[in-house]
């Protein structure tokens, strides 16, 4: 017994040992893997804007606090529009290629980006476009090229915008799964998809207003680069008098249909290479890499810090795709307490979510504006919770097509008492007391309860318009008749008050520089995410996540129903969320 218990022993401490080295090599791999030797720039290079990787304005710093180790990504949006402001200026980039872009980004990231890409070209430097299929938003970023190719057999999109919502009553009625409701607010159609089998007329009416609104914006910026009238624009989109490459030509929505090694020899002859060598080129994210680690100016003392919200406002730590109050807090008191911050951007892109969160950061923004200006940069969305982190800031800026507002509340209560009926499933309560139990999806909802709720969410929507009045110095009247959660475009918001000025990133930034009166400064990006050693693991593909692994089962779009599904039922408290995201495809 002893000879098998000193081998169980030795199997067992090989094990130990093997995982500690494996474990070890892992971590070094991961400590080490951002010291990687940078990316040379060649003489007479373009830049390769593939956006297929970028998703967030902000990729992320994260701190592994089981190694007191730091990691941070440059592959978001600020990094690259970074980069190409730093490339006006660089002497080995001759021109940027967009070459069958297809991304991720919202309608005010996009736009973000061309603005990046029309002040480009005017240092001189050439912008070439070429796609085999065009979709309407690519177009609205590819539209700002100086010369623009299709495929002779390639596909154009151009038709105006369109926004498609599903409604759940008749499956409820069927089923017997409902979801209980309590809601303020009558523009508030987060939760129409429940009650009703039909768009209201005032979700239509806000729901139209906002199409025509982001539609306006982008059709305005794609008549001054294709010098075609608006009036024009509007006839091609509802003609679909561009839905051919030889169409699109014609109404001078494009400048040549060919073939992309035609688009290929172009480049050469714009960079005076040979026909038979190959032209110099670096990816914007190895470009983005090599301006972030190579030319941070850290002689201005001077500081602003850049404070990313991005994503559904929920409990907890957040992370680079949620926005939580743990790193946000923190963010603010850092930026806060240090003597070098002079001002504070908050970069705001969010939908909303849950309420008592949204009111504990604006707190934090509350404070903070005592000591140090604050100014918002508002992105794709700045809506309900994510409006109201924003509404006490010193400035608000949002894009034309920034969709924000959506002042109102609501709270969702699933509940399965006909669905448990139906399969032979009932339950009994005993209490103590009237109010004792709380409440149980496997009966129906009690009218006692109901009110209590409804009691609730009136009196964070009472919170709210408080919120916004004294941030927007409106009265609680004035901000109720904008609000009762309608959504508006950033343009519209600008006429009602509900921000300062239209305008992005930089307009944001030389504001924050302006109130907080320094004129040399560098920028300082937050939040820092604290994550622990399984996250190491699943970036590496050693440990995956769920979503992950239901995304690959059921697909992309199939995933986004369900997570949209999963999102209103697992919602914890009063929610102050947007109804839908918007997207231009």
């Amino acid at each position: 017994m002893k000879f098998l218990g000193n081998v169980l022993a030795t199997i067992v401490g090989l094990f130990v040992f093997s995982m500690i080295c494996f474990f070890g090599i892992l971590l070094i791999g991961v400590l080490f893997s951002s010291s990687e030797d940078s990316v040379t720039v060649k003489d007479n290079s373009i830049i390769e804007l593939d956006l297929s990787q970028i998703q967030y304005d902000y990729a992320g710093k994260v701190n592994f606090k089981d190694f007191d180790y730091t990691s941070a990504e440059h592959n978001g949006l600020s990094d690259v529009l970074e980069a190409i402001e730093y490339a006006k200026t660089d002497d080995k980039i001759k021109g940027i290629s967009i070459l069958n872009n297809a991304s991720d980004l919202g309608v005010a990231q996009t736009k973000a980006l061309r603005d990046q890409l029309e002040d480009f070209k005017k240092s001189g430097k050439f912008i070439y476009s070429y796609a085999d299929v065009y979709s309407q938003k690519e177009y609205f970023l590819n539209s700002v090229a100086n010369k623009i190719y299709i495929n002779p057999i390639g596909e154009f999109e151009f038709k105006g915008l369109s926004a498609e919502i599903m409604f759940f009553k008749d499956f409820e009625d069927k089923s017997g799964l409902k979801m209980e409701v309590i809601r303020h607010g009558k523009y508030k159609s987060a939760v129409e998809p429940f009650l009703e089998n039909k768009m209201s007329e005032a979700n239509r009416e806000q729901t139209s207003q906002l199409l025509n609104s982001v539609w306006n914006s982008v059709i305005v910026d794609i008549s001054k680069s294709r010098k075609i009238p608006v009036e024009r624009l509007n006839q091609i989109a509802d003609g679909l008098l561009a839905r051919t490459p030889e169409m699109a030509k014609k109404e001078k929505l494009v400048d040549e249909i060919a073939y992309e090694d035609v688009y290929h020899n172009d480049i050469r002859k714009a960079l005076q290479v040979d026909a038979d060598e190959e032209y110099n080129s670096v990816s914007i994210l190895d470009y983005a890499n090599e301006v972030a680690i190579s030319n941070v100016d850290f002689s201005s003392k001077d500081v602003i810090a850049v404070i990313y919200a991005q994503g559904e406002i929920g409990s907890g730590e957040g992370d680079v795709n949620e926005i939580g109050e743990g790193s946000m807090r923190r963010s603010l008191q850092e930026a806060r307490k240090d003597k070098n911050v002079k001002a504070i951007v908050l970069r705001i892109n969010s939908p909303g979510g849950n309420a008592l969160t949204s009111e504990l950061i604006w707190r934090e923004i509350e404070i903070t504006k005592k000591v140090k200006p604050v100014v918002v940069s508002m992105g794709d969305y700045a809506a309900s919770g994510g409006y109201y982190i924003a509404c006490n800031a010193n400035k608000i800026f949002a894009e034309a097509n920034t969709i924000t507002g959506s002042i109102g509340v609501f709270g969702v209560l699933p509940n399965f008492s006909e669905a448990a009926k139906k399969i032979g499933i009932s339950t009994e309560l005993v209490k103590t007391n009237t109010n004792a139990s709380e409440y149980s999806p496997f009966n129906p909802l009690d009218e006692n309860y109901r009110g209590f709720a409804q009691e609730g969410v009136e009196r964070i929507y009472g919170v709210f318009l408080q919120r916004v009045a004294a941030g927007r110095k409106l009265t609680t009247a004035q901000v109720d008749a904008i609000g009762q959660g309608r959504v508006w475009s950033g343009q519209d918001a600008l006429k009602i008050g509900l921000v300062d000025k239209i305008g992005g990133m930089d307009d944001a930034l030389k504001e924050a520089a302006k109130l907080g009166k320094t004129t040399k400064y560098r920028t300082k990006n937050y939040p820092e995410i604290d994550k622990e050693f399984g996250d190491i693991l699943s970036q590496f593909g050693l440990a995956q996540s769920k979503e992950s692994i239901i995304k690959e089962s059921i697909g992309a779009e199939n995933y986004e129903v369900l997570k949209h599904v999963k999102q209103m039922t697992s919602q914890k408290g009063i929610q102050a969320r947007m109804a839908y995201e918007l997207k231009i495809k």
